[in-house]
């Protein structure tokens, strides 16, 4: 039986497999992986900044050009500060990145508030721009106690949320006051390898992935947002009436 002409989409051909191959088929990007570091805690002493400083340092090794963004003088998300300078700092360093790492102590069984705000300040949409759909994920997570994944498993369902391609690997670092020295270093263990393998395999998984983001990340619905509206619709974070 035939289709009625009103129900038969006449610009789907433009997201069939054959024009996904042929972007596929383009020259990879040679420049080094651009890769953003958040973590969860403003104290001092604090071992989601010691996890993510190691973390830094590897991918440095690895050959990554990395940012470490600080969540200090970050207010509490509010729907309105959206041009104080930590927050335009965090979105463009988001935008810069093709990568990201996220660090959170678990408190009560989750992810920090302090963590949570950065992630809350991050738009799902500004104008045309995604700040973290298409990019690679790394979770990791450090605990005062026993080992757990409470904070992992969450970071796992937010990077979805933000339409981020979240690596299998992921690091969760407990009793971690035992596993740094004096300087902030992180000791040689199998945590301390474990670290390694999940930058690694984040490091991989950018080279990959980086220079097809954009055709993956193709959605038939946006296209016809963009023919319509000139733009996508707000998304999370953007100011707009509730």
């Amino acid at each position: 039986m035939t289709e009625p002409a009103d129900r038969i989409d006449t610009d789907l051909p433009a997201h069939a497999p054959v024009r996904t191959l042929a972007t596929f088929a383009q020259a990879p990007s040679t420049h080094p992986p651009r890769v953003l570091i958040l973590y969860g805690s403003l104290r001092e002493k604090s071992f989601s900044r010691y996890l993510s400083e190691e973390c830094g340092r590897v991918l440095t090794a690895f050959g990554a050009e990395v940012r470490t963004y600080d969540p200090h003088g970050l207010p509490v998300f509010d729907r309105a500060s959206f041009d104080l300078a930590k927050v335009r700092e965090l979105r463009e360093l988001s935008v810069w990145s093709e990568a990201q790492v996220w660090v959170s102590p678990e408190q009560h069984g989750a992810m920090t508030a302090a963590f949570k705000n950065q992630i809350d300040w991050l738009p799902l949409s500004d104008g045309a721009v995604r700040p973290t759909q298409g990019r690679t994920l790394a979770v990791l997570q450090v605990s005062g106690g026993s080992q757990s994944f409470n904070a992992v498993n969450q970071l796992r369902v937010l990077g979805r949320w933000m339409r981020m391609f979240t690596i299998p690997n992921q690091s969760s670092v407990p009793k971690a006051f035992q596993e740094f020295d004096a300087e902030g270093r992180m000791k040689p263990s199998s945590y301390r390898d474990r670290v390694v393998d999940v930058m690694e395999e984040l490091f991989r998984f950018t080279l990959l992935l980086r220079d097809n983001a954009a055709i993956l990340n193709t959605r038939y619905s946006e296209d016809k947002e963009r023919r319509t509206l000139g733009a996508l619709k707000p998304g999370l974070g953007v100011a707009a009436k509730e």
